[in-house]
């Protein structure tokens, strides 16, 4: 089956400052991808090449088989959205104006069309902001501003959803929310591909973890494979150990 992303050598470098080197991986969809590694490790980068934000970029990132540097704004949009780590506004949208920006690339018109109304509702419903939907987005606080624009992605209905550190703001109950929401989406079809410092997160709901140290992947498996001590050892210098759950997944703790 030809892979919906397929990276080869890609790189990039901020000035004379290598963030990343000889990236080589492919993506398909049905599958939720946690990107890992320690602080400056190139997770970032690498996640906002695939979202056609970091360019130029050396060596190759394709996109269903072409250039994410060679697609259009509109058509990359409706099968790709990005959720950063932080979206600062300084207007006063509220925060279901914030949602239906996600509609963009779908905008044929003055109004919102009935498609783009209950594409905004379910997604808002998803992330649970509907309560809030009125209020302006810099009054919320940062877990609240954090899934307004997740719903904004998913209002976009893309078939891939990037996500940059997406629990950062939020609280536990939000965080394992979220992640139910993300493995649901994946069991849905789309690509979900999450950075995250989380190990357990990335444990109990990714099917395959990719681990990036000095702008290199130095693991690339199973949760169970990727995250194994001597791999936790190698990539972040903790002791760790991996404690296996019945359901077949894991959770790691950590050494003295």
């Amino acid at each position: 089956m030809t892979p919906l992303y397929a990276l080869s050598g890609t790189g990039f470098s901020y000035g004379s400052s290598r963030v990343l080197s000889s990236v080589s991986l492919e993506m398909s969809l049905g599958s939720l991808v946690a990107l890992t590694g320690p602080n400056g490790a190139g997770k970032s980068t690498l996640l906002g090449i695939m979202a056609g934000l970091r360019q130029p970029y050396e060596g190759s990132c394709l996109f269903r088989g072409r250039e994410v540097s060679a697609w259009k704004r509109a058509p990359f949009a409706r099968s790709v959205s990005f959720v950063p780590q932080s979206l600062r506004l300084e207007f006063p949208f509220t925060a279901e104006q914030v949602v239906f920006m996600g509609r963009t690339p779908y905008a044929g018109g003055l109004f919102e069309s009935p498609d783009d109304i209950a594409a905004a509702r379910r997604a808002m419903d998803l992330t649970d902001v509907a309560a809030f939907a009125h209020r302006d987005f810099r009054s919320l606080s940062g877990g609240e501003r954090q899934r307004v624009v997740l719903a904004s992605a998913l209002a976009q209905q893309p078939e891939v959803l990037l996500l940059d550190e997406p629990t950062t703001f939020l609280d536990l109950e939000h965080q394992l929310s979220i992640y139910k929401l993300l493995r649901r989406l994946a069991n849905e079809g789309l690509l979900v591909v999450s950075v995250t410092h989380d190990l357990n997160l990335a444990a109990a709901f990714s099917d395959r973890v990719i681990a990036l140290k000095a702008g290199r992947v130095e693991a690339d498996a199973s949760p169970s494979d990727a995250l194994s001590p001597a791999s936790i050892r190698r990539i972040f210098a903790v002791d760790a150990e991996w404690l296996p759950r019945s359901s077949g997944k894991g959770w790691i703790a950590y050494g003295e």
